[in-house]
């Protein structure tokens, strides 16, 4: 909220989205969690953003996700700047939650939201920078920040034989719950955080069979341990010495989580911290073990090749799903916005993220582009107030 704006009751304010008239002082680019985020703490500090966002509502990637997720982080380390999530949220907030709180944190800190607001491309302009969006407008400001998200577009991998397949081929951003696919033989690829769930939840659901590919195996967490939250752990090892991370992990492991090698899930060989830098964060347990232990979800190799209705796995053996949920992430998406502009390397990935702008683009900054261990929405709170304290100076 501004300074010295009166306190209202974030529990009971409606979700609105509106414009002002007067000029931004900052365009951010998306209304999730990290562009509403970065709003606030610029709007804490006296300027006037204007959020754009391309979806109708806010928090548009938190509502396509299917329909069981929870954040994996506690509630009260989960928090954007100004505005704590509600504990009658629980300790652990559900998607629908999650969403409620965005509407609530906009309405809360009174932030300016265009929504159906395309920007195609973010180009050089003559005391800044030039946003062409939806409509021909063509919007301005010495300050934007892209706040477009981690999972800005679905991937598939290009398997061979992929058009040929005549089950049903769905992406994980599609799948919502089990319904449908009672009584199916499904095949849900990548065991991640989202492949893990769905798969139990496809389990619990009442699918016929489900069998989990998996690439390179994880390493699986508790999400808590005696009321102890991994995050808390994460947070106090994030600075430390990735090769020290990686020698302590597997006691952690080998102490909270069952040894599964019996049922085709053998624990990784590579260090923990060591996949976190490459951007493979561990699976948090939220039914895995167990279903794993039941057999209800059944660990093979990964995916080579599709021929009709056949699926062959790279140890050779085949099968025939009904249905094959990629859970196969997700790209960011930022070449066609900035591409153009050299601020990204060569995985897109931006060159620098939170308080620093590109040495070729001041005035530009980007946020929400990492999955960091010790918690998203935390990384992107304290993003945004170091984006807010580096823009403040620079007027």
């Amino acid at each position: 909220m501004a300074p010295g704006a009166p306190m209202a009751d974030p529990t009971t304010a409606a979700p609105r989205a509106t414009t002002s008239s007067a000029e931004p002082d900052a365009l951010v680019i998306g209304a999730g969690p990290a562009g509403l985020s970065a709003a606030a703490a610029l709007r804490h500090r006296g300027l006037r953003p204007l959020v754009l966002e391309r979806a109708p509502q806010v928090g548009a990637s938190w509502r396509g996700h299917y329909d069981r997720l929870h954040l994996h982080t506690p509630r009260r380390l989960s928090g954007l700047p100004g505005l704590p999530i509600p504990r009658r949220f629980g300790r652990w907030v559900a998607r629908d939650d999650v969403v409620r709180y965005l509407e609530m944190y906009a309405e809360y800190h009174d932030l300016d939201v265009a929504t159906g607001i395309e920007v195609a491309r973010v180009e050089r302009g003559t005391s800044g920078w030039e946003l062409p969006a939806t409509g021909g407008r063509v919007l301005a400001s010495p300050v934007v920040v892209v706040a477009t998200g981690h999972s800005r577009s679905p991937y598939i991998p290009d398997w061979d034989g992929r058009e040929t397949f005549t089950g049903e081929l769905l992406h994980a951003s599609s799948y919502r719950n089990a319904e449908r696919f009672a009584g199916l033989d499904v095949l849900v690829v990548g065991v991640g955080n989202t492949g893990a769930e769905i798969s139990v939840d496809l389990a619990e659901g009442g699918a016929g069979r489900v069998r989990l590919a998996v690439r390179t195996p994880p390493h699986i967490m508790r999400r808590s341990t005696a009321g102890w939250p991994a995050q808390a752990t994460a947070i106090m090892v994030r600075r430390l010495p990735t090769g020290l991370v990686d020698r302590l992990a597997p006691y952690v492991e080998r102490v909270s989580v069952p040894d599964l090698s019996a049922y085709g899930l053998p624990r990784p060989q590579t260090g923990l911290y060591s996949r976190v830098r490459e951007g493979a964060i561990p699976v948090q347990d939220v039914g895995l073990v167990a279903a794993v232990r039941s057999r209800r979800v059944e660990p093979v190799a990964s995916v080579r090749e599709f021929d009709g209705a056949t699926v062959r796995l790279v140890d050779g053996s085949e099968m025939t799903p009904d249905l094959v949920v990629a859970a196969t992430g997700y790209r960011r998406g930022l070449e066609p916005l900035v591409g153009h502009l050299d601020v990204l390397d060569e995985r897109g990935r931006p060159v620098v993220s939170g308080p620093r702008s590109p040495q070729n683009a001041p005035g530009l900054y980007f946020t929400g582009f990492t999955n960091p261990i010790s918690g998203m929405f935390r990384e992107m709170a304290i993003d945004a107030r170091k984006i807010a304290r580096a823009v403040a100076r620079t007027r």
